[in-house]
């Protein structure tokens, strides 16, 4: 649904949020703003590891965020910092 909103809804914190939390895929058409926001990436990880390819370079670099998106799914590894994918926690 998020994918065909307008842009002041892709930044409507509350409506994103509650979307990433049922389909994580759906950070990818959130505002910029938004994909810099820990709490929405959190979840949309949570929901679907890959959803961390849309999150902001900041949270990619985020060890939480990442062990999160990396447990949904191990793939999700390929998304995160340079730094994280060289850390051996992350990897095993």
């Amino acid at each position: 649904m998020l994918e065909h909103a307008n842009d002041e809804l892709k930044a409507d914190r509350k409506i994103v949020l509650k979307t990433v939390q049922r389909n994580g895929d759906a950070l990818r058409y959130a505002s910029d703003e938004l994909k810099g926001d820990r709490e929405i990436v959190l979840e949309a990880v949570q929901e679907n590891g890959y959803a961390l390819e849309y999150a902001s370079d900041e949270l990619k670099a985020d060890r939480e965020i990442v062990l999160k998106a990396v447990q949904q799914d191990g793939h999700a590894l390929q998304y995160a910092s340079d730094e994280l994918k060289a850390d051996k926690k992350m990897v095993y």
